[in-house]
């Protein structure tokens, strides 16, 4: 199933999207969609309503380093453990809404990124039963203020601005995301291209090492980390990322006003 979240003339609904192509329709889930969702019997063309951030999470946690080249890249050396941090929910942005470079910074980079949508309270989960605890997955942008990162020796300012996490385009709840392409395209030129298969340390681990620290509550995100391949964003730039078996992201670039 993909679940997403829409804004209609009537408002702001969890949806079931089903069909391909043109043909794609939006049934609205009753309340939410966790558990088994029900319906209100309303649908819309998807080309008739605006997609938004697919959830909205009490928290974004994200996974620094988790690909080998990429912890090269940065200058490091690949993690033992999981390195997490923190991005606020307020850096949560839908698809095609603009990336907002803050004027503090100059140096704004894009990392696409699988990113976990969590399906129910879950603390201590061990990674025998983490697929149990997930609703799906989605594709994220982890977008970053690398001078912002240099300058403060931590990464939250760096990393929590407002929109510096679109998320999108819906949750695929059905999904083995054990072996899936990454790739990120700014203004049509591929930048990043990998697998998950890559990711060092793996989801079921991932979600061993987060719970351990803290409770995750239903619709909590998770990001997996990025491959190798980032690099900066400008005024007037698109990124889009697509992840193998969930679609594409897409995010216009603006500087603030």
């Amino acid at each position: 199933m993909r679940l997403g979240r829409i804004a209609s003339p009537d408002g702001v609904a969890f949806v079931s999207i089903e069909g391909d192509g043109d043909s794609q329709t939006a049934k609205e889930i009753a309340e939410h969609p966790f558990g088994t969702p029900t319906f209100t019997g309303r649908s819309w063309p998807l080309a008739d309503v605006r997609l938004l951030a697919p959830i909205l999470a009490s928290k974004v946690i994200a996974i620094g380093k988790n690909y080998a080249a990429h912890a090269a890249e940065m200058g490091g050396e690949a993690p033992k453990d999981p390195v997490i941090f923190i991005k606020p929910n307020t850096s949560i942005v839908g698809p095609g809404a603009a990336i907002v470079l803050p004027s503090s910074s100059n140096e704004v980079h894009y990392e696409g990124e699988l990113a976990i949508v969590i399906g129910r309270p879950c603390k201590d989960v061990p990674a025998s039963k983490a697929y149990e605890v997930v609703l799906g997955y989605t594709v994220a942008n982890d977008v970053s203020a690398r001078d912002h990162q240099k300058n403060d020796g931590q990464w939250t300012r760096a990393k929590g601005h407002d929109t510096f996490c679109p998320l999108g385009p819906w949750i695929e709840t059905s999904l083995d995301p054990s072996d899936l392409e990454i790739k990120t395209e700014v203004d049509g030129v591929v930048k990043q291209r990998s697998r998950t298969s890559l990711l060092l340390h793996d989801i079921p681990k991932i979600i061993e090492w987060v719970s351990a620290v803290m409770t995750l509550l239903p619709g909590d995100v998770i990001l997996t980390g990025t491959p190798e391949g980032v690099g900066p964003i400008v005024d007037g730039d698109s990124v889009s990322i697509t992840v193998e078996g969930i679609g594409t992201l897409t995010n216009p670039v603006a500087a603030k006003k």
